[in-house]
């Protein structure tokens, strides 16, 4: 679900970033970008996924330290009825407290560390996303954070975005548990509430709306819906399709 997960975030980052006051299009770019690569992270629970293998052993080690703390909680914290497994994929990257955690963390840093971490994490986005969307993501999104660093005022815009990142990588996050929430496999991220004697209780929904991780559902139906949402929230675009049908369809002025 790499590509999907990716073009998720991206539509998420769009939506939301003229609340975050990301409005130009350099920004928003910026912004959805960021999110799209974080919109992977929560698989670098799995040795697998392309968040694991994105920096060789760095990424490597990373994914194996979070795989060894996903399996302790799970072992502290299982309820009486969740699954016998070891509780390493899709267990603690994919709950919301791993999303609200790392934006706060991500936010505290940035703001600690000025811009060689800000620059560090909006890197990090922007190879993860790429890696699942491709390499002209690069060129488009490095051109934008480029343009906006090259405009920005120093203190006020480094504030303003030490608070985009922290947003930026728990929407992604988020909107990764949501997307698996609709597989076969389900998640858990509501954790650690308890429902149904499990503390890890996998959300989905019924059985008729659940589509298999990398099925033809996803492929031909899901990600082209959010491939065309990718395009249709860029900043102006709305506003220049409407226009657009106005000139074709709406009422002949009148003379």
């Amino acid at each position: 679900m790499g590509r999907t997960h990716a073009l998720t975030g991206w539509c998420a980052g769009l939506a939301i970033a003229p609340a975050v006051g990301a409005g130009t299009v350099h920004q928003a770019v910026a912004f959805a970008a960021t999110t799209a690569g974080f919109a992977l992270l929560p698989d670098l629970d799995h040795p697998g996924a392309g968040a694991s293998r994105l920096l060789g052993p760095v990424t490597g080690a990373l994914s194996w330290v979070l795989r060894k703390a996903s399996a302790l909680l799970y072992a502290l914290t299982k309820g009486p009825r969740d699954e016998r497994g070891k509780g390493t994929h899709r267990h603690m990257s994919h709950t919301v407290l791993f999303a609200a955690g790392l934006g706060a963390l991500t936010m505290w840093g940035t703001r600690a560390g000025g811009w060689y971490v800000v620059a560090g994490v909006v890197l990090f986005g922007l190879l993860l996303a790429a890696d699942a969307l491709g390499d002209w993501l690069l060129l488009v999104a490095g051109g934008a954070v480029t343009w906006w660093a090259l405009t920005a005022s120093a203190a006020g815009e480094l504030a303003q975005l030490t608070g985009w990142l922290g947003l930026a990588v728990a929407v992604g996050c988020f909107v990764h548990c949501l997307g698996d929430a609709l597989t076969e496999s389900g998640c858990p991220f509501l954790f650690p509430i308890p429902i149904a004697g499990e503390t890890w209780y996998e959300l989905r929904p019924p059985g008729f709306l659940r589509f298999r991780t990398g099925g033809r559902v996803e492929r031909l139906v899901i990600a082209p819906l959010f491939l065309i949402g990718a395009l249709v929230l860029l900043p102006g675009v709305i506003e220049a399709l409407v226009s657009i049908y106005d000139r074709l369809f709406g009422p002949a002025p009148v003379t």
